[in-house]
């Protein structure tokens, strides 16, 4: 009687092996979690993103496809799970996740920006059958020349003078004697040429790129000093940029190249403005030194050429930027800091000390709520139209002559790391 239950036994065993290796093998066949596509949508197409170089060419706005081998499961898609990172500035950027099946869509709730660096990581997200993944990192930069998210508004002059991010685009008849030509790279397309006599670009609404707590504005420049005279065929400056002039800011070069400013309209905190020059020479004096009270830097240039060996004839990056939080106002030529200034060392008492921000200030008819291209202020306004030096319709006053591009204007303060950066010639 013990045969037939040895036989039982050892089917029993038979069987038992034979489930088990069913299960190993069904096992052995489970598909592994991973990634099979990463893309940016495009219109008419895609660009691949999951690639061993990294892609350059992604759009400031890209709605991103992440393709995986399982289904996701959308309970594991979380702002932790899933995050994008300017490589720049380690900024974290919101996202908008949505999660169909095996794939991911990713929309930054905000523009990128041009030219910027970006790590996006998967960490931590499931699969429908409880596979995870960890630390699946890609690389990509934005499309264009570097430049930091957030401008209110921005001038690319590729052949027109329109704002390319916002509203702020020339008036009726508000481009005279503007044309376009080759810029200072292939990325930045085309430039504004201005000939120094009468070429002029206004924009209406002033008032609303001033008016802020914290502000910057960046652009490229090069003069022409070939025939750049006035009345008495003497050398004139150059009045580049002009809200209402020191009723809002303004950015001039000296005719000797010798300094250039940013004249800007403050804000008191007190209901109130006050105007006052950043004004740079290259000399290399503060108020430690010789120099203003409340310049606590600027660039000593005097063994090296000094201001024109940086802005005449040649292509310049220029920044200007106050931070309202400390009040300092500073200006960059060709992505390193020449002057700085700090409203909280002026003596007790001076409307200065409440420096608050940017603040217009300028009244009709003497000047015109128009940001001007090319000259101190628009046209319509009447303040100094007698005077040779600051009347519009004087070929021989200071008209902007050269080439000017990548205008942009934020109500914020671009970090140093970010200026340097945008600094590509």
């Amino acid at each position: 009687m013990k045969k037939p239950f040895v036989f039982l036994n050892a089917m029993l065993i038979v069987i038992g092996l034979m489930v088990g290796g069913v299960s190993c093998k069904k096992d052995d066949n489970k598909t592994t979690f991973s990634m099979s596509s990463l893309k940016a949508i495009v219109e008419g197409g895609y660009l691949d993103m999951n690639t061993q170089t990294v892609p350059t060419n992604i759009p400031t706005n890209p709605t991103i496809e992440a393709g995986f081998t399982v289904d996701v499961s959308a309970s594991s898609v979380t702002a932790s799970t899933i995050t994008l990172i300017n490589t720049l500035d380690q900024s974290n950027i919101p996202l908008t996740l949505t999660t169909s099946g095996s794939k991911i869509t990713i929309v930054p709730t905000a523009s990128l920006g041009t030219g910027t660096p970006f790590l996006l990581k998967f960490n931590g997200i499931k699969s429908t059958d409880n596979q995870s993944i960890t630390n699946l990192t890609r690389n990509f930069t934005t499309i264009g020349p570097y430049a930091p998210s957030g401008a209110i508004a921005y001038w690319s002059f590729d052949g027109n003078a329109n704002d390319q991010i916002g509203t702020f685009n020339p008036k009726t008849n508000g481009v005279y004697g503007v044309t376009f030509e080759s810029s200072f790279n292939t990325a930045a397309g085309q430039c504004a040429k201005f000939n120094g006599t009468s070429s002029i670009i206004e924009i209406p609404n002033g008032d609303q790129l001033s008016n802020t707590q914290d502000f910057t504005i960046s652009f490229w420049i090069k003069t022409n000093s070939e025939g750049h005279v006035d009345a008495s065929g003497n050398p004139k400056g150059h009045f580049v940029i002009g809200l209402g002039a020191y009723y809002g800011f303004q950015f001039e070069i000296s005719p000797d190249y010798s300094n250039c400013k940013m004249a800007v309209q403050y804000d008191n905190g007190n209901g109130g403005s006050f105007g006052d020059d950043l004004a740079f020479n290259g000399d290399g004096k503060t108020g430690a030194n010789g120099g203003w009270q409340g310049w606590t830097f600027c660039q000593d240039l005097t063994g090296s050429g000094g201001v024109a060996a940086l802005l005449k004839d040649k292509w310049a990056f220029v920044v200007y930027s106050f931070d309202h939080a400390t009040k300092i106002a500073t200006i960059y030529i060709n992505g390193a800091k020449m002057k700085s200034m700090d409203f909280n060392l002026w003596p007790a008492g001076d409307p200065k000390l409440g420096a608050a921000g940017l603040k217009y200030a300028g009244v009709e008819p003497d000047v015109i709520n128009e940001l001007a291209f090319g000259f101190i202020q628009s046209r319509g306004g009447t303040m100094w139209a007698t005077e040779t030096w600051g009347g519009y319709q004087f070929p021989t006053s200071n008209h902007f002559g050269g080439l000017l591009d990548e205008v942009r204007i934020y109500h914020r303060t671009l970090s140093e790391t970010e200026i340097a950066a945008m600094y590509k010639p």
